[in-house]
């Protein structure tokens, strides 16, 4: 593992601790001598509420949608790339034909008419794509088997 994705793990690490719910209490009172409340702490009250999968899977169309734990194994259907700063679409029932490329990803992301000329109809499956990476799943997989993804949850609304 190189320095640089450790430095990016921990980080990303100290930011779901800093976020998690469980750290926020009830929302501080105010005095009675102020009249109005700062909209930025109320967006961080809204932002606290908001929970990542941990771990993050991915699965074909017959896997549940949802935030992923080592209980509720869900598939996340919330994906970020870090490495192209797309957010990943998923197409039920399809995979992608061996043809596919990174130029083709990178010219016709997210144009589903475009993409369609690459996708195979396959009951049970699921394919996955962002500008730069792509992948067809079958079975419930957790992401992290596969290291060359650079993709994470971005977060679920509750």
């Amino acid at each position: 593992m190189s320095a640089g994705s450790s430095e990016e793990n921990i980080d990303d690490i100290i930011d779901e601790i800093c976020n998690d719910s469980s750290f926020t209490k009830t929302p501080l009172k105010l005095k009675s001598n102020s009249a109005s409340l700062r909209p930025e702490s109320n967006s961080a009250v809204v932002q606290a509420h908001r929970k990542r999968c941990c771990p993050v899977f991915l699965g074909g169309s017959s896997s549940p949608y949802g935030i992923g734990t080592n209980i509720s194994k869900r598939t996340c259907d919330q994906l970020r790339c870090t490495a192209c700063d797309f957010r990943v679409s998923l197409f039920n029932d399809y995979i992608w034909d061996q043809s596919c490329d990174y130029l083709f990803f990178r010219n016709n992301m997210p144009e589903l008419s475009k993409l369609r000329a690459k996708m195979i109809k396959k009951k049970g499956a699921r394919a996955y794509a962002c500008q730069c990476s792509w992948r067809s799943i079958d079975e419930l997989t957790d992401l992290q088997t596969d290291q060359q993804l650079r993709w994470v949850c971005g977060k679920h609304a509750e």
